[in-house]
Order: C-alpha cells, then sequence, then structure tokens
C-alpha cells in the first residue's frame, strides 16, 4: 500500500515530473481491473488500454519538451519545473500561464482527453493556499500539495453516487454508495461504489469526495485518495472502444477511437483501508457539505474543462471546414453559415475562457490568492451542453451523406479489385484523392458518428453537471455576489422614472397636450 512515507522516499530518490517511459512502468502496479469477464494483467499492455496510455505518456514528454517555456518553479524549494496549474495563483499572469499550459498539453490529445494529468490539479492547486479548510488533516494537505507539483502524479475523482435508489436517502443505501466500515490504527476501512471513474485505469491515484444531496451521517462523510493499487479497490470497466476499434478496424478507420478512450469504469472499494495520511475530511458533515462551495475546486475545474473544450473546438471547426471542402460544397452560402456558426461557438468559449483567467476573483480567507471568474466560468457550464450537440448537429446538416459514403476498411484500399472504384467514384473535389477524402472524413465520423463520438456528446453534455443545478447554480451566485440585485436596479431605475401621472423627472414632457385619454374624446368618439 502507498503512502506519504514511501512518497516522501521516491520524492528523495527523483523529485522531477514523470518522463511518459516512468509514466508507464509506474502503472504496472498489478491494479485489479476488469475488462470482457477477464482481469487484466498489464494496462499498458492490454489492447483495451495500452495506445490511451501511450497518449497520457505523450502528454508527459510533451511537458518536459515544453517546461522550459510552460513551466514554473515549485513552491517546495526544490528548484524544479513545474506545471503552473499545480500551484495556487495570486495574480491574473499566474491563471493565464495555467490555462496556456492547460492548452499546450491538450494539443497532444486534440481536446479529446478531458481527464489529463493536469485536470485534478483543480484540486491539488488548492491545497497549499486553502490547508486550513481540512483542520485536523491540515498537513496532509499540504503534504499531498508538495509531493504532486514536483511528480505531477496522475489523479482521477470518483465522486458522483450510482444511479441506484436516487429517491431516497444516501443513509438508506449503505450497501452500495462509499461509507466508512470502521476505524484502525492505521485508517479507515471504505466501502462502497462510485462512478463513473473516467480515466481511472490509468491514474496513480484517485480522488474520493461527495457530490448530490447533503450527508447526515457521519460514515458517509468523508474525503480522501487511494492509490489506484490499493487492496481492495477494483474497476469494472466499460467496453473499450480501442479495442473495438483495433479488432474490428485500423488507425486509419478510427483515429480517435484507437487511442483516445477515457475508459469509464465503476469503482468498487471493497474493505480498503485508507491510511490517514490519505485523509481529507471524515466525520465532519458539515464540512463535506461545504467542500463543492469552499474548496476552491469548481472555478478551477470550470477553468480546465472550457481550456480543454476550447482546444478540441479548434481541431472540430478546422476538420468541419476541410470536410466541406473535400466535399464540394465549401462555397455554398448555407454551408458558409453553418462553418461559420461553429467558428462563432468556438471563439465563445475562447472568449470566456479569457475573462476567467483576465477577470480573476480575490479568494476570501486566503493570504492573497484568487480564483478564475466564476461568472464566466458558469456561462460556460450553462453554454457547452448547448453548443456542443448543435455543432454536431451543423456537421450532420452540411456533410450529409459524406460521413458515410466510405469503404468499410483501409483495407479496401489494398484491394486490386475495388481500388480503381475507390479512386474513381470515392475522390473528393478541390484535389482531394479519393484516400485523403476518406482519411478525413473517417476522422470526422470517429468524432461524431462512433460509439466514441456518441460517448463525447454524453460528455460534453454532461461534463460541468445535471441540466437543472447549472442553471439553478448561476442564479444562486448571481443573487449572492449581488449581480442579480444590480440587474434588478436597473429595472427600479427605470420603473422609478414614471408613475399614473407622467414622467416624474422635470426634463421629459408630459404628453398632456396632446394625450387623447382621459379628455373626453376618446369617449365621445
Amino acid at each position: 500500500m502507498h503512502n506519504l512515507a514511501i512518497a516522501s522516499e521516491e520524492n528523495a530518490n527523483s523529485t522531477d515530473a514523470y518522463t511518459g517511459s516512468e509514466f508507464l512502468e509506474s502503472i504496472q502496479d498489478g491494479r485489479e481491473i476488469y475488462i470482457y469477464g477477464e482481469r487484466v494483467k498489464n494496462v499498458t499492455e492490454h489492447p483495451a488500454f495500452r495506445n490511451s496510455a501511450r497518449m497520457v505518456a505523450r502528454w508527459y514528454d510533451r511537458f518536459h519538451e515544453k517546461k522550459k517555456e510552460i513551466g514554473v518553479l515549485t513552491d517546495t524549494g526544490s528548484g524544479k519545473l513545474t506545471h503552473p496549474f499545480f500551484l495556487g495563483s495570486k495574480t491574473s499572469e499566474d491563471l493565464i500561464k495555467s490555462r496556456d499550459a492547460i492548452a499546450e498539453l491538450q494539443k497532444v490529445s486534440y481536446g479529446w482527453m478531458g481527464r489529463s494529468p493536469d485536470y485534478k490539479a483543480s484540486f491539488l492547486g488548492t491545497l497549499g493556499a486553502n490547508s486550513d479548510f481540512y483542520g485536523e488533516y491540515a498537513q496532509n494537505a499540504r503534504a499531498w500539495y508538495a509531493r504532486t507539483q514536483e511528480r505531477l502524479d496522475y489523479w482521477n475523482h470518483a465522486i458522483v453516487n450510482p444511479p441506484i435508489d436516487r429517491d431516497r436517502p444516501i443513509e438508506e443505501v449503505r450497501d452500495v454508495f462509499m461509507h466508512v466500515e470502521k476505524e484502525t490504527d492505521k485508517g479507515l476501512i471504505v466501502s462502497g461504489a462510485k462512478v463513473v471513474a473516467t480515466g481511472s485505469a490509468l491514474t496513480h491515484y484517485n480522488f474520493i469526495a461527495h457530490y448530490g444531496i447533503p450527508i447526515k451521517d457521519k460514515s458517509f462523510a468523508l474525503i480522501f485518495t487511494a492509490p489506484m493499487d490499493s487492496p481492495g479497490i477494483k474497476l469494472i470497466a466499460r467496453s473499450s472502444y480501442e479495442f473495438n476499434a483495433a479488432a474490428t478496424g485500423s488507425p486509419f478507420d478510427y483515429p480517435l477511437s484507437s487511442r483516445l478512450d477515457e475508459n469509464d469504469s465503476i469503482l468498487v472499494f471493497d474493505k480498503v483501508l485508507v491510511p490517514w495520511e490519505n485523509i481529507f475530511i471524515y466525520g465532519d458533515v458539515d464540512k463535506i457539505n461545504q467542500f463543492f462551495p469552499a474548496s476552491g475546486f469548481v472555478p478551477r475545474f470550470t477553468l480546465h474543462g472550457l481550456t480543454r473544450l476550447s482546444v478540441k473546438l479548434d481541431f472540430i471547426a478546422g476538420l468541419f471546414s476541410m470536410a466541406v471542402e473535400a466535399t464540394g460544397s465549401k462555397d455554398f452560402r448555407g454551408v458558409q453559415a453553418g462553418v461559420g456558426e461553429v467558428i462563432a461557438w468556438r471563439n465563445t468559449f475562447h472568449a470566456l475562457g479569457d475573462a476567467m483567467v483576465k477577470s480573476p476573483v480575490p479568494w476570501q480567507g486566503t493570504e492573497g490568492y484568487n480564483l478564475p471568474n466564476l461568472n464566466a466560468g458558469l456561462a460556460y457550464r450553462v453554454l457547452a451542453p448547448m453548443a456542443y450537440p448543435r455543432i454536431k448537429e451543423l456537421i450532420e446538416r452540411h456533410v450529409a451523406s459524406g460521413l458515410i459514403y466510405l469503404p468499410s476498411s483501409a483495407a479496401d484500399f489494398e484491394s486490386e479489385a475495388i481500388r480503381p472504384y475507390l479512386d474513381r467514384f470515392v475522390r473528393g473535389s478541390n484535389g482531394y484523392a479519393a484516400l485523403d477524402r476518406v482519411k478525413l472524413l473517417k476522422l470526422l465520423w470517429d468524432a461524431i458518428g462512433t460509439e466514441f463520438g456518441g460517448r463525447h456528446e454524453l460528455y460534453e453534455r454532461n461534463y460541468a453537471g445535471n441540466y437543472e443545478n447549472l442553471r439553478i447554480e448561476t442564479l444562486g451566485a448571481a443573487t449572492v455576489t449581488g449581480d442579480l440585485a444590480s440587474m434588478q436596479s436597473l429595472v427600479k431605475a427605470c420603473m422609478s422614472e414614471y408613475d399614473l401621472s407622467g414622467w416624474t423627472g422635470s426634463d421629459l414632457i408630459n404628453p398632456d397636450d396632446i394625450s387623447l385619454v382621459g379628455r373626453g374624446s376618446v369617449q365621445a368618439a
């Protein structure tokens, strides 16, 4: 079992961020993952996970390639460069640096891997500024803050309870939901399940918290982290798009599915020992229920998600524009309007990202730290689930049959019997040869039409929370900050300028000289 003592020993030997090869070696730890009825022996070699693991390794290697440009010094005194988002921010420039680093590293996956190693820096980067929030476990928070900024440990989270008996109080579903079975000298014995553990097959640690209706029972009131190789942790994976792509096609046929599949898994804890060093909150019901508004995580995860989506929309907008060029419709007015709308959505999210980092808000209760602008972040959280299906609709409308007017496989181009027909009848416009057109449109189909593409639409629809809650949070934020009162005051100011007698200000002229109302002439007429 890993714990902070072991982590400190590792740090003594290596305080630099993982390289790609070190990352791949680090997750060959016997973790218990199940897929297609079998236990995975080595997640870095299993065809359901191996190329996605290598894309994460690329992320680490890209950080090392770019760290002199995007990195900042740790605040541990080690003199090493780290990803800026793993640190707290005090200036707008700090946030811009974090945003730009996230964007640069997202280019490795073209914006298609939302749970990249800097995703949980949304939380980890708060622990230096806000460690006192964790009370008796504040030292744990400070220790993890120092550890993760040095190594860039790969964390994920699982915070949502399984969709079972949601009409009942949490305490009545003890057989399913995550809870403490007992306390020991070494730590807590924890059992239960969480969903959806996206990408957890490849992470070093999983962060467990509570999101949803308030907790009343202290045995459910816990926030902690656990290494993925902890005895008793089991991941039950969904069907692997990477595996299916390899079994039924090739990278040419499924260029995204085959390497960017963040498997969404059921995370099971079966009497797992969680050392005291890994606990952030336990037994404090009020603090558990305050975690999301008070921890600083929400505006920071929003910035990460917005930045990642911005890169993804750069990719999709570019791909859409190339597709209509290849199909010969790029000069049609309606098609141009469709591409223009997608670019407008892309520009909207880039602008919201600028607003988040360039108009930060002071983080009350900390020593000079700030947080990304939550108003802009909430706008992203409401708009993104509307924008993504609309973008998909525009692509389907304007590329239309071009999305499926495709041969079954790359192998068809190797067939002497049909290759001449493909070259003749499947060629593109504007200089696109058949092979180039098919390569391009298979990429677009993988983005929006395959099971991988469908999962991404579901992901973007639900990434930031449920439909109603996002809007209620936006209303709540406007109420708490006084923004709603300011909006209402503008209305009240307008209404104060007139009454039953007419204008209340002396500079405006009442219509008494020309009004027909109430002068008898109207009634007579």
